[in-house]
């Protein structure tokens, strides 16, 4: 095989349509763009979600809510999940990921306290809710705040 021998996939690459280069291309004339109008002149065509002078859509729906862009939004995990974990382990974001506990890691994690934990592990979180905590020192475990 020689460099001049190689070509594309079949199908993979398109023809260049050279529009308005006479009648023979099958796209001369008007080049595609039909007689006259908005949609004919150069830099015609209307804006996205413009609708030819009606209200649009994206006005009539009301305005709702607030998104902060500083907030913080955690992967939580309650505890009665790491009882999946043994004894003395090192429960942190990425234990829980490999155990498919936890899909997505976001801006850190989060444990809350629903449910009962009986495993003696050490659990590393960005923030612990007060009754997770608990529980956790309760069966003897350590809750870091890393």
């Amino acid at each position: 095989m020689k460099l001049h021998e190689l070509s594309p996939a079949p199908g993979s690459a398109k023809q260049v349509w050279r529009r308005g280069r006479g009648p023979g291309s099958g796209n001369g004339k008007t080049a595609g763009k039909g007689h006259k109008g908005q949609n004919a002149r150069s830099g015609g065509g209307v804006r996205p979600g413009f609708e030819g002078g009606q209200l649009p859509l994206y006005r009539k729906l009301p305005k709702r809510g607030f998104n902060n862009m500083f907030a913080k939004n955690y992967a939580i995990v309650n505890v009665d999940a790491l009882n999946k974990f043994d004894d003395g382990s090192v429960v942190d974001l990425d234990a829980l990921m490999a155990a498919k506990i936890v899909r997505k890691p976001l801006d850190g994690l989060k444990v809350l306290g629903n449910g009962e934990i009986t495993k003696k592990i050490t659990v590393k979180a960005a923030i612990f809710s007060s009754t997770a905590k608990e529980k956790i020192e309760a069966a003897g475990g350590v809750a870091e705040v890393i």
